[in-house]
């Protein structure tokens, strides 16, 4: 009996040090980094995560299906946002796409196929008409496409977008940015698994679940 009793309290000892040495491990300013002025998130409730990419980056691409998996595994109470960098001069036609699919009600029909078309094959789509004449492949209406890429609205979404970027100090893509306050990268988690068990301390953090 004493022997039995002995081997639960160890074990328990065991998972508890366990629990609390995972938590330890990510460490602020090696595996994350806080930014010492928030940017501002789309919800005042709830715990944002926001997904910066480039529909060209072959590293965004490979880390869709993991960031995608973890989405749909999510907390009710995560606000999971997708934000387009520009980063460069070739990145910005991308973005406008982005919002101009999204203001249509039509991004989940072009979504994937634009990570296969620009990630994937590198296809040269960096222009409005470019991209028009792709998505009306996938049953997007191009002439309304258009008129929606070179909007107001859409081209204060972009600027909205590279604001917040800007102000978070991303670099490069993917990054995670999670509820305005912490950027987390596969190069400083050490893999893009390890992105996504750093954002999971993160949320609990912010959401004040215990680990």
């Amino acid at each position: 009996m004493i022997r039995t009793l002995t081997l639960i309290v160890t074990m328990a000892a065991a998972l508890a040090f366990s629990g609390f040495a995972s938590a330890e491990t990510w460490k602020n300013g090696v595996h994350y980094r806080t930014l010492t002025t928030p940017v501002s998130t789309a919800s005042d409730s709830g715990v944002e995560v926001a997904e910066v990419f480039w529909y060209g980056c072959p590293h965004c691409y490979n880390f869709k299906p993991l960031s995608e998996a973890w989405e749909e595994k999510a907390p009710d109470y995560v606000n999971y946002v997708r934000l387009p960098a520009v980063l460069g001069e070739s990145w910005a036609p991308h973005a406008f796409a982005f919002y101009a699919l999204e203001s249509m009600g039509e991004l989940d029909k072009v979504h994937d196929a634009l990570f296969e078309a620009l990630a994937g094959e590198r296809r040269p789509l960096n222009s409005a008409e470019a991209l028009a004449d792709f998505v009306a492949d996938y049953g997007v209406d191009a002439e309304a496409f258009v008129d929606a890429y070179n909007s107001f609205a859409v081209r204060s979404r972009v600027h909205q977008a590279q604001s917040k970027i800007m102000g978070a100090q991303v670099t490069g893509t993917p990054t995670m940015l999670v509820n305005g306050k912490y950027v987390v990268t596969a190069t400083m988690a050490r893999g893009h698994e390890n992105v996504l068990k750093v954002v999971d301390y993160l949320v609990s953090k912010e959401q004040g679940v215990s680990e």
